[in-house]
């Protein structure tokens, strides 16, 4: 292999691991990671912000065809550089070590550890609706209130800080998962396996018995008969910039941008199953295909409930109403949607039979997304950019046990801080930062190292790659001017790392890569 060719990995990273994730796992690690409970919930949100059925459904579709793009686009950096760390790796190639620092920091510090704990309590919350005694309000040690603190655009605090057996049960998940992944890659695999194939089926049950048992004439009449409606170039929607500032009218491909950070966010961790990339069999095939066969299988799923959720409810709706037709999908009890297809369809019952589609499918996503993250800080380690003891595998198991553990104890940290779901709010914008750049480093490898073995090349390079890079840029502006609430956190946090990395640095802990492995 030529200089030019070279990748640089610690040969640890990818001869330690046991290669115990089929091309099967690796697509239900996909599915798995990217169904929550956002595609029950968040429709109701991008509905009050466009007032149209089109543009609900054209939301869906354009963050349909980014998370399709960029999968295929990652397609080839994963068949490349087929390591453990994924994202992190490719970012390190392509744009160098700090970016990938930078990436990894933002994961463990609140993209995927808060994203744990937001799922586990968020099962929690379900699981209450089962067993009424699991609630919020059921203070084991309530710690006390952190007051509502307001910096520029951005309101932090306002929450309660303690263990209530909602976040107990979050963190008991949290911990039984992690447990189940140290015990090797297989387990995990497994769990993954049959959680992802239970939910998925409870999301295309939701699609076909909302579509036979409760679609609506109303429903129908009014949002298919003015589907357009708010939806031409010459409408003007209203946004308030940042917490109670003014008010802005601004065009129909702006609205769309800002309403995208809820689907956005529900199509998100599609990229967890790079992370795994050591212990995938026959990684340069099963990786690309499994990135494309498993984010078209959800986005058909999303874009096909949202068609039943206008079959079913009204998209126009009155906050004060009794019904639940009267209420539609703006505003859907609690912005659960997907209960109120339900109980239209089965009445009271609906809500029970929601709440345990909703249980399979945050268990499932937990699994995913503690199996993959402890892979980011893995490979971290072993650079020397995180504690040495975080590199090492289990001897007997062959997963990276304490990288698991210290993700585990963080996540469940933020369960008990009750800023998780402020933290995940103000970081889509540094995700959408890190795809961006992830995939200009596609443009950067096809330059730097043209003859670097490529199995699978992206689909439609170089033309699909920069349209989701001009997309994306796109997006990330519009919601730095409309949405500064949601952006300079982001922002805040990701350059908090960078102090962080000349530490590292500087201290002697980053070590260079075997001679052999240098460029």
């Amino acid at each position: 292999m030529t200089t030019e060719t070279q990748v640089r990995l610690p040969v640890s990273a990818s001869t330690e691991f046991v290669k115990g994730i089929n091309l099967t796992s690796a697509t239900t690690l996909v599915i798995g990671s990217m169904i929550g409970s956002g595609i029950f919930i968040v429709s109701a949100d991008i509905a009050r912000l466009v007032a149209s059925p089109a543009l609900l459904v054209l939301a869906w579709t354009v963050t349909g065809f980014m998370t399709i793009v960029g999968a295929l686009t990652y397609g080839e950096l994963a068949a490349m550089m087929p390591k453990a760390g994924g994202q992190y790796v490719f970012l390190r190639e392509s744009l160098g070590p700090l970016w990938g620092f930078l990436y990894g920091w933002s994961m463990f510090l609140v993209i995927q550890t808060g994203t744990i704990a937001a799922v586990g309590v968020a099962f929690g919350k379900f699981l209450g609706v089962l067993f009424p005694v699991i609630s919020a309000d059921k203070w084991l040690w309530h710690i006390g209130h952190v007051p509502k603190w307001a910096i520029g655009p951005m309101v932090l605090g306002n929450m309660d800080v303690g263990l209530n057996r909602q976040n107990l049960v979050a963190i008991a998940t949290v911990i039984l998962l992690t447990a189940i992944n140290v015990l090797g890659v297989r387990t995990g695999a497994l769990v993954q396996n049959i959680f992802t194939f239970s939910k998925t089926a409870a999301l295309f049950g939701l699609v076909l018995i909302g579509a036979a048992l409760g679609r609506n004439a109303q429903a129908i009449r009014e949002n298919f008969g003015h589907f357009w409606q708010n939806a031409s170039f010459s409408t003007l929607h209203p946004v308030q910039v940042g917490i109670g500032g003014p008010v802005a009218l601004v065009g129909v491909f702006t609205i769309v941008a800002v309403a995208q950070v809820g689907s956005l966010f529900s199509a998100d961790a599609w990229n967890n199953v790079t992370f795994t990339a050591a212990e995938v069999q026959n990684p340069r095939r099963n990786l690309p295909l499994s990135l494309a066969v498993g984010t078209s299988i959800v986005i058909l799923l999303y874009i096909a409930a949202n068609f039943v959720y206008l079959m079913v409810l009204p998209l126009h709706g009155d906050p004060q109403g009794t019904t639940i037709l009267a209420r539609g999908i703006q505003f859907a009890s609690d912005d659960r949607v997907g209960t109120a297809v339900m109980q239209q369809a089965f009445g009271t019952s609906g809500a029970a039979l929601m709440a345990i589609a909703i249980l399979l499918s945050t268990f499932g996503c937990n699994n995913g997304l503690i199996l993959a993250g402890a892979r980011i800080y893995y490979a971290m380690a072993k650079d020397g950019l995180f504690f040495r003891s975080i590199g090492k595998l289990h001897p007997r198991y062959k997963t990276p046990a304490v990288s698991l553990v210290v993700q585990a104890l963080w996540a469940c940290l933020l369960c008990l801080s009750g800023t998780y779901g402020q933290l995940l709010d103000l970081t889509m914008f540094a995700v959408i930062i890190f795809y961006i750049l992830t995939i200009g480093g596609l443009f950067v490898l096809r330059r730097t190292r043209p003859n670097a073995p490529r199995p699978y090349r992206a689909l439609g390079y170089p033309l699909l790659p920069a349209i989701y890079i001009v997309m994306a840029i796109f997006i990330d502006v519009v919601l730095l001017r409309y949405k500064p609430q949601y952006t300079w956190p982001g922002l805040i946090i990701v350059l908090l790392g960078i102090p962080v990395y000349m530490f590292w640095s500087r201290s002697g802990r980053a070590h260079s890569p075997p001679p052999e492995l240098q460029n």
